[in-house]
């Protein structure tokens, strides 16, 4: 029985990893496959702590990018916009977030059957806009105005339902506001980092009665494994998204949410 929790801890891992950064919905993912696996864990402390494996991949690839950033504000008038535009758009999340989470925690995370009806709702909507012949105006996060990524941010807060995935309502909210599909994604790795750290917080805060390290194994198992796949992820995902787009990610959603679906029907 211990082996196979540390295989689930693994494949949750890496499915956490694997799913973050991209516009199928990390959350929807790692919800079904632990409803599947039959893999509990009180408070969902499991996925808050596995989190911090992805969070902290991200900040390890953009470390570079931060520093140079964090030095250029005393002279850079571009570097102190972008901060206040990532400000702007962590915003509306992270209000929406504190004053809901206790409803969005414990009734739309424990859901399967929604979850499953907006991962394909979500990937109907990101397969329809990326194939909209939209015309960039804007194709560098730097250059995107404060009042844009307010707007992006008021995308984002879709996210709080399960299986809309944050990544994809950012990205899909800044194409349909001119930018182009690269930015869009990096944009939303640059968004992430606030937005997840603060969710992170928040939820180790609300869980903080919960939390159990006596399944301290299973933690480090799922922990390293979303780290090393949201690194893997990161590194490659821009280069992607330019040749490809989209599309892919629209479709994996459709089947990930039609399967859910049918295996909810045949197995509840």
């Amino acid at each position: 029985m211990a082996d196979q929790s540390i295989i689930s801890a693994l494949i949750l891992g890496l499915i956490e990893g694997l799913t973050e950064f991209i516009p199928v919905s990390s959350t929807a993912h790692v919800l079904l496959a632990g409803h599947f696996l039959g893999f509990k864990s009180p408070g969902n402390t499991f996925a808050v702590l596995i989190q911090l494996g992805a969070i902290l991949a991200i900040l390890l690839v953009y470390f570079q990018r931060l520093l140079s950033i964090a030095l250029a504000l005393p002279n850079s008038a571009k570097a102190r916009r972008f901060v206040l535009s990532i400000l702007f758009a962590f915003l509306p999340a992270a209000v929406i977030g504190a004053i809901a989470h206790d409803f969005i925690k414990t009734v739309l995370f424990e859901t399967p059957m929604l979850i499953c009806v907006v991962l394909i709702i979500g990937g109907v909507i990101l397969y329809a806009i990326d194939r909209m012949p939209l015309k960039p105006i804007y194709r560098d996060v730097m250059d995107y105005p404060p009042s844009l990524a307010f707007k992006i941010g008021l995308f984002q807060c879709l996210a709080m339902i399960p299986g809309t995935s944050r990544s994809g309502a950012t990205i899909a909210g800044a194409l349909l506001m001119g930018t182009d599909k690269r930015s869009a994604a990096e944009f939303s790795f640059f968004l992430a980092m606030p937005t997840m750290l603060g969710a992170f917080t928040l939820d180790l805060y609300k869980n903080r009665a919960a939390l159990d390290f006596n399944d301290a194994t299973l933690i480090a198992v799922g922990f390293i494994a979303a780290f090393v796949s949201a690194l893997l992820v990161v590194r490659s995902l821009l280069n992607f998204v330019s040749s490809r787009g989209f599309a892919p990610f629209a479709i994996w959603r459709i089947l990930v949410g039609t399967a859910g679906l049918i295996g909810l029907w045949l197995f509840g």
